[in-house]
């Protein structure tokens, strides 16, 4: 009890100094707060895309890539709190935001049944050069708090970036597609075989760079793909 005692003591001291401020609005987050405050976790724009098996997210794909399922945790406004939580995450380094915004929605998905079938998670890879620029790849991160809450394996040892990329940002579709073209390849193909494998990444605009990653993993033996991302934009 003394030592719990000494350990609150010693984090109020530092919050006091160094204060734990929410990546959505700024304010001082409280004890039982992570991340995000409440009242920003209950503000964000929730999609409730995996409810709806012809959601737009899916409808994204029709034509394009057969997909078992695809669905989004937020609607991603470029003025809103989840710009601003992207913003944190991918450019002011905070990758456990990733992580623990993959919990929560983990913990939805897994009351709502459809990826129930899901084998393994595949983060969306980046190319080596931009991952060690960054310090890290934001959809790994994101796709081990999912894991977690969703009892899954995460692998990304199969998919793999070989070239790199200009930002896909301003480009149109076409542009986006022709970026992203011929960019993924696969390696040890046996890991993914008759497999269901759920491709995570941050956003999705276009759907280029997922369309890429899965007609890439559709020439392994019997894979089915659902596509999961941190925002629908």
């Amino acid at each position: 009890m003394i030592a719990n005692t000494l350990k609150n003591a010693g984090t109020d001291l530092l919050n006091l100094f160094y204060p734990r401020l929410c990546a959505g609005c700024g304010t001082v987050l409280v004890n039982c707060e992570e991340h995000v405050c409440t009242g920003c976790l209950y503000k964000l724009p929730k999609t409730n895309f995996h409810l709806d098996r012809d959601n737009p997210m899916e409808q994204l794909f029709w034509g394009r890539v057969r997909l078992e399922y695809a669905t989004a945790c937020f609607y991603f406004d470029r003025s809103g709190k989840c710009r601003r939580i992207l913003h944190h995450i991918k450019y002011r380094g905070r990758k456990e935001l990733a992580r623990y915004l993959g919990l929560l929605y983990g913990l939805e998905l897994s009351r709502s049944g459809p990826f129930d079938s899901a084998d393994l998670l595949l983060p969306v890879p980046l190319h080596s050069r931009r991952e060690k620029k960054r310090g890290f790849n934001q959809s790994e991160w994101f796709a081990a708090g999912l894991a977690e809450s969703m009892k899954k394996k995460v692998v990304n040892d199969v998919l793999v970036r070989v070239t790199g990329t200009q930002t896909q940002t301003n480009k149109s579709r076409i542009k986006r597609w022709e970026n992203v073209e011929n960019c993924f390849q696969v390696r040890n193909p046996e890991k993914v075989e008759n497999s269901h494998v759920i491709l995570v990444d941050d956003v999705v605009t276009t759907g280029a760079t997922l369309e890429s990653c899965a007609t890439t993993l559709m020439r392994c033996t019997g894979v089915r793909i659902s596509v999961l991302t941190i925002a629908y934009a």
